[in-house]
């Protein structure tokens, strides 16, 4: 039985017992009998305060929605933002209200998934504070298995905050542990690991309910998409937001979709299969316009290669559509290209290299930090 460390949460009793505690926590942060992870802590160890990442910690906000102070109607509990417009960061009055911070929330293992930024400067804002942190930590979803290009300096944001591979095989704990090593954060931090985990599990050989971190990761199947297809956010395709598919479903306007669809089946991607689709986001890009694409199906969770499906993609349309397809640009002339921040480098902002050299680049950048993050590993 794979028990997540909100399920032994007594043994964290050292370090909890008798302290004024914030918590970080999300929707996704509930017991394997799906109670609210907020009522668990709170009945056996008070809580003080808590403090919502993006999404809110019912998880009642949409992506990238700045949320402000207000009260937890269930607990009375102040709840304060760490997704401000001005700061994601913990105030010092914040964590004057409390002895320790617990983090306890369901990551999906994709670098700009953005809750283990919030989980990095947590740490930064803890240590400057002098305050212990306690990670109650959760399985990666997605397994150990790495892919994907590292994230290079200067393209640092708060969706790429950690020079990681975009999908990077490490438990929220983990990554903790290789953060505070690495760059010599000097954070107080107590790890309460997940019991009956190994690397080599995907999320449905855990046992677990799949709870969805975020609005727009409905599915077990949406978070092994995600790492890859997400690249589609930094251009003008649709990436089905405002449908009730969204990362399984790709397309724009402009495309033809039974084409791209044989396009997609003669590359023989591992563990993968593609329909066509005819779809209309009612929300999002192409807000209520008709638009053609494809539909991704797993043949393979094993087998299956994101980032590799993902960029295929992109470079399948980029190729067929070459007057229609275009990248986003910034929100001012300061921020970086949003294809950028996603793949945490320019290697896609000007001539874009060839596939199978940027998979080679990308397979070497991912063995590198495989070799690296060894050390912060709690599990086999």
């Amino acid at each position: 039985m794979v028990l997540n460390g909100l399920d032994h949460l007594a043994d964290a009793a050292p370090w909890l017992k008798g302290r004024r505690l914030g918590l970080i926590t999300s929707t996704s942060g509930v017991t394997r009998t799906l109670a609210p992870g907020i009522d668990a802590i709170h009945s056996q160890f008070p809580l003080t305060a808590l403090f919502g990442p993006e999404h809110g910690v019912r998880g009642d906000h949409d992506a990238g929605a700045t949320v402000e102070t207000y009260t937890d109607p269930a607990t009375g509990l102040p709840v304060y933002s760490l997704y401000r417009k001005d700061s994601q960061h913990m105030t010092p009055e914040m964590l004057d209200l409390v002895d320790t911070v617990i983090y306890d929330i369901q990551d999906i293992g994709a670098r700009f998934y953005t809750y283990i930024s919030t989980l990095l400067y947590v740490m930064r804002d803890c240590a400057a504070a002098g305050k212990e942190l306690v990670v109650l930590d959760r399985i990666n979803p997605l397994g150990g298995k790495i892919e994907g290009g590292m994230l290079q300096p200067g393209f640092e944001s708060f969706v790429g905050v950690y020079p990681l591979t975009t999908r990077y095989g490490l438990t929220p704990g983990e990554f903790a542990r290789l953060a505070n090593e690495e760059q010599h954060i000097g954070c107080t931090l107590h790890v309460l690991p997940v019991q009956g985990w190994r690397r080599k599990m995907l999320f449905p050989e855990t046992g677990l309910t799949w709870m969805m971190p975020s609005p727009a990761i409905p599915h077990f199947e949406t978070a092994l998409l995600y790492p890859g297809v997400c690249l589609a956010e930094a251009t003008n395709l649709s990436e089905g937001r405002g449908t009730s598919a969204p990362f399984e479903l790709i397309g724009a306007p402009f495309i033809n979709g039974a084409a791209l669809t044989a396009r997609m089946n003669a590359l023989k991607l591992p563990g993968v299969a593609f329909t066509a689709a005819y779809f209309t986001p009612s929300a999002s890009k192409h807000a209520n316009q008709r638009c053609e694409g494809v539909h991704i199906h797993l043949t393979d969770t094993k087998a299956f290669d994101t980032i590799r499906t993902g960029t295929a993609l992109l470079y399948a349309i980029r190729e067929m559509y070459p007057a229609a397809f275009a990248l986003r640009q910034p929100e001012n002339e300061h921020a970086l290209l949003p294809i950028n921040r996603l793949t945490g480098s320019d290697v896609l902002a000007g001539e874009w290299p060839d596939f199978d050299a940027l998979m080679t680049r990308w397979e070497r950048e991912s063995a590198a930090f495989k070799a690296r993050a060894a050390k912060a590993y709690l599990y086999e």
